[in-house]
């Protein structure tokens, strides 16, 4: 099975819509904390349990789309997540918006519906490619997610935000239920027997668990920089408003346009080359990070080589996890995103504790040792190997079925 380009880029800007709602609050941590009277430990909290929210939607979710036919799934994820961000806008208190959050952090798991399927119904041949689109949009989604909250709280106010991010969910709702294919489901089997299996996956796959271990790492490390990125830049030296905070989160633009490069290194089999050196990238990042609490020069620098190594990380990851089980690429998605974002929800909530107590410094120390940790794996993968193999295709894969 194919898609032409004009289904691969709805799915691309889709998946980035989507996945935007999980930031929509980072750059407006202090508005909300003055907004609600609230502590900067509470606004890390509610930073965290919308990640929390992701975790077990990717745990509890993603496994349908396996189960069930994914169109008419990502049309009632993409309604609860309408009805949360709207929650989120109209929230008469910190404990409802926070309600109103994990909400909006459950339902954006359909963005992770979105990526396997994609893999799917792409051509043989194209499966790194057509990821690579599809995750471009997404990572963009995150950056923009950041600058578009930041504008629009300085011009309307912070409320807008997330009004303006349920219009836009709904919009895109109606743009995937017109452009995807039907797709029968691709497993038969009791729910409780879907969850399962994933683990069953797990235990049975190890390239499957090394790339688990590569993707926490990196994102965990990902999400230590950017819970607190809020805190530096609204205070001294910088003393940024809302809108500027929100412009910065441009410079990690060289993440989204790493992911086709990633996508074609992989389609070529040279993911595992490519690990490596993005793992190398992103622990040495944090040189210019850690001066970036009074450089701003080296803290632009070190975010576009951090999210460079992370999601090429990630992309390469993801071209050589789907190829493992074509029948169960929803539970491969669950297993290696459900850690991925756990580990993103504890870097989260390890950040704030450590910004406040030895700030920018226990942030940068903490953010460089989770990559340089992946490194040392990937250094023992490869003298275990003797040295990186080259990922065969899909195509002449011989994997059973053993849904």
């Amino acid at each position: 099975m194919s898609t032409n380009r004009a289904t691969v880029a709805t799915m691309a800007v889709a998946t980035g819509a989507v996945i935007a709602n999980l930031y929509y609050a980072q750059p407006l941590e202090e508005t909300l904390g003055r907004q609600f009277g609230v502590s900067t430990g509470a606004v890390g909290i509610v930073l965290t349990l919308i990640q929390v929210g992701y975790a077990v939607g990717l745990a509890t979710l993603v496994p349908l789309g396996d189960l069930l036919e994914r169109r008419r799934l990502l049309a009632v994820m993409l309604a609860g997540g309408v009805a949360g961000l709207a929650g989120m806008a109209l929230a008469p208190s910190y404990a409802a918006f926070g309600a109103a959050a994990v909400l909006v952090g459950l339902t954006s798991v359909a963005a992770q519906i979105i990526v396997p399927f994609a893999a799917h119904i792409a051509g043989e041949g194209r499966q790194g490619r057509v990821v690579g689109t599809v995750m471009s949009g997404l990572l963009l989604g995150i950056l923009l997610s950041r600058t578009v909250a930041g504008l629009v709280a300085s011009a309307l106010g912070w409320r807008a935000v997330f009004g303006l991010g349920a219009v836009v969910t709904a919009v895109v709702g109606v743009l995937l239920w017109v452009s995807l294919p039907k797709l029968a489901p691709t497993a038969r089997m009791r729910y409780p027997a879907l969850l399962g299996s994933v683990l069953s996956i797990v235990r049975e796959e190890p390239a499957l668990r090394l790339r688990i271990v590569y993707g926490a790492l990196c994102f965990a490390s990902f999400s230590v920089f950017w819970a607190s990125a809020g805190f530096l830049l609204a205070r001294a030296p910088y003393d940024w408003n809302d809108a500027q905070i929100g412009a910065f989160a441009l410079l990690g633009a060289a993440g989204a346009l790493v992911a086709k490069v990633a996508g074609r290194l992989a389609d070529r089999g040279l993911a595992r080359y490519a690990t490596g050196a993005f793992l190398v990238a992103m622990a040495g990042s944090y040189a210019l990070l850690g001066l970036g609490a009074h450089d701003v020069v080296a803290l632009g620098a070190g975010v576009a080589v951090m999210d460079l190594g992370c999601q090429g990380v990630h992309i390469s990851n993801q071209s050589l996890i789907y190829p493992l089980r074509p029948e169960a690429r929803s539970r491969i998605n669950t297993a290696y995103m459900t850690v991925y974002f756990v580990a993103g929800a504890v870097g989260t909530a390890l950040s704030t504790v450590l910004y406040a107590s030895y700030g920018w410094t226990g942030v940068s120390a903490l953010g460089a040792a989770l990559p340089a940790a992946a490194t040392a794996v990937w250094l023992v993968e490869i003298g275990r190997r003797g040295a990186p193999a080259k990922a065969a295709p899909a195509a002449d894969r011989r994997v059973p079925s053993r849904t």
